[in-house]
């Protein structure tokens, strides 16, 4: 029996899914391939299937099972980003004609391929508020897509989705499911238990969690839509090589208790803000003033490590932005350095004038792992 068959709980999963000692040595950490191509026992007679790096490794393979038994899916898919993971997803689930559905806060990233990437191909594209469910159904009811995609909690406004209450109006009209699972990761929220087809992460972030490698990722429970997703990895290639694939399983490994100290930090910093004279609105589900706090609390274990904060006005956001000393000012989060962006001109510039633009009054924070008096002070300086 593997390590893998006793563990049940999502920490041991973590640490053991994929992650089998080295049968020839006994090294408790599986190596790491690096070999482009593997020698066959005569023509075709491939070991373990593997044949050439890019239709498989066996550190990527290790991570699939890895990815798969986190968010209790049957198929894991690894790719060289996120990006590409919801390229290749959107690309085996739509045919030309075909209509995604998509929330109204949502990483700039995503609606930037479905608008610009995919639109020219025949991709249709809609805008709604996904944490309204009358507002989905009623644009479902109008004309039913092929995709429906959510992020819960969402980027970078943190609104919340009802997950199984979005796939009971999607599966009624034939619509695949997915939710982005980034923000929360499955440490706390599971959303294929609540009904969804696909999830999908920016495994960069909270996954890899180190801010040292660039992933996305996959799962899911449909055999035939794994087999079309299986293809397109191997024939387009955006997989992710063995050592990012690696470190990815690497830091995995402390997502648990990573996930605990992110979420105790940014409620932290949530509460502080939310009494702060100079803050205008705090985004955060983890508060009892949020709109979605009862239903996160129905669906997440915890409320996780990005907030946002509204100030007075565009210009006193940048200028707080500019302030902080340990949130350092940069593009993506998750990482165990806490991390401060101005959306409106980093990562959803390209929403601008969209039904996905962000205010210019909102500032995000990945809080992470540091001192939280640490924190506490840098934000309180930053306000004044």
């Amino acid at each position: 029996m593997s390590t893998h068959d006793s563990a049940r709980g999502l920490a041991s999963l973590a640490v053991h899914a994929g992650q089998q000692f080295d049968p020839t040595t006994g090294a408790v950490i599986p190596p790491v391939h690096f070999s482009t191509t593997f020698a066959q026992d005569g023509i075709g007679g491939l070991r373990g299937g593997y044949e050439y790096g890019r239709s498989g490794n066996p550190t990527r393979t290790a991570l699939q099972v890895q990815l798969a038994a986190l968010e209790g899916g049957a198929h894991g898919f690894s790719f060289a980003s996120g990006l590409a993971a919801e390229d290749v997803l959107l690309r085996a689930a739509l045919t030309p004609g075909d209509e995604v559905l998509l929330g109204n806060d949502v990483y700039g990233g995503t609606h930037r391929l479905i608008a610009r990437v995919l639109a020219p191909w025949g991709v249709k594209l809609r805008v709604v508020d996904m944490s309204d469910l009358d507002a989905v159904r009623a644009a479902v009811d109008e004309r039913a897509p092929r995709v429906l995609w959510v992020e819960t909690p969402s980027n970078p406004l943190l609104r919340i989705t009802d997950i199984a209450g979005l796939a009971t109006i999607g599966h009624e009209a034939g619509s695949l499911v997915v939710v982005d699972n980034t923000f929360a990761t499955p440490a706390l929220q599971r959303p294929l238990e609540l009904g969804a087809d696909v999830v999908v992460h920016s495994t960069t972030k909270y996954l890899g969690g180190h801010s040292d490698v660039v992933g996305g990722a996959l799962v899911l429970d449909d055999d035939a839509l794994a087999e079309k997703i299986g293809f397109l990895q191997y024939a387009a290639g955006a997989v992710s090589g063995p050592m990012d694939a690696w470190l990815t399983t690497r830091g995995i490994k402390t997502l648990d208790v990573r996930m605990q100290r992110h979420s105790e930090n940014a409620g932290a910093i949530a509460a502080f803000l939310e009494g702060h004279e100079r803050v205008a609105r705090v985004f955060y589900p983890g508060l009892a003033s949020h709109p979605g706090h009862e239903l996160a609390a129905s669906q997440m274990t915890r409320f996780g490590g990005m907030l946002s904060l509204a100030l007075e006005s565009g210009e006193a956001a940048r200028r707080f932005a500019e302030s902080t000393r340990l949130f350092q000012l940069a593009e993506s989060l998750g990482g165990v350095e806490s991390l401060v962006n101005y959306p409106d001109a980093m990562t959803h510039a390209s929403v601008r004038g969209t039904e996905a633009a962000v205010p210019v009054e909102v500032v995000r924070l990945s809080v992470g792992i540091e001192s939280v008096d640490d924190l506490l002070a840098d934000v309180e300086q930053a306000l004044r």
